[in-house]
């Protein structure tokens, strides 16, 4: 499965996302609207990324666009400092901006309106709805919640115990091929996948 994963953030969590899912095989474009943050995750994933194989032959059309346009890509990851061009062919993007509502609001309206219909868009939140949040976009079949603290996400899946789980939440809306893409991405990087549906959206009693 080709995947193109647009990582929204150059963070701690963006950057261990962008350099995980690299080694992992997937197409990655990291995105920060700060140049010092991009500046601070290109050393990290240069630094870390040692035997990772250098995959430019097999590079995604939109990560080789962003490569060549600004020779930019280390270890499979293509740094770009505007939303639009870190989601434009992306099938599945993740943000990385602080668990609170306003800040989640503002970034889900924004992919929602730039990326593809067919992008699904992945959110990591222990505090908010996805339920309530997929309905404020025009895809709420295509939203889902990582439910983890970024401390929890960003040890290392190769020295961490065989059942290592992550928590996806989901809505009754959440179509089988959302929930599908989602458990394959975090397999391929090593951890074991649970779904529940969202509190929010589940009948009362």
């Amino acid at each position: 499965m080709a995947v193109t994963v647009a990582i929204i953030g150059a963070g701690p969590l963006g950057r261990w996302l962008a350099l995980s899912a690299a080694r992992a095989g997937f197409s990655v474009l990291l995105e920060d609207v700060m140049p010092a943050n991009l500046h601070h995750a290109q050393e990290f994933i240069r630094q870390k990324a040692g035997p990772l194989r250098q995959a430019q032959g097999r590079l995604s059309t939109a990560v080789a666009a962003a490569t060549a346009a600004q020779d930019d890509s280390i270890g499979g990851v293509a740094f770009v400092s505007t939303i639009e061009e870190a989601v434009r062919n992306a099938d599945l993007v993740i943000d990385c901006v602080p668990d609170e509502l306003e800040s989640k609001l503002e970034i889900l309206w924004l992919l929602d309106r730039m990326a593809p219909p067919r992008t699904v868009l992945a959110t990591p939140t222990t505090r908010l709805s996805i339920a309530d949040l997929a309905h404020c976009t025009y895809r709420p079949t295509k939203c889902i919640a990582i439910a983890a603290e970024a401390n929890a996400l960003t040890g290392n899946p190769q020295s961490a115990s065989a059942s290592r789980e992550i928590q996806l939440r989901t809505t009754s809306q959440t179509a089988p091929e959302t929930v599908a893409l989602l458990d394959h991405f975090w397999r391929q990087l090593g951890f074991t996948t649970v779904f529940a549906l969202d509190t929010a959206d589940q009948p009362s009693k």
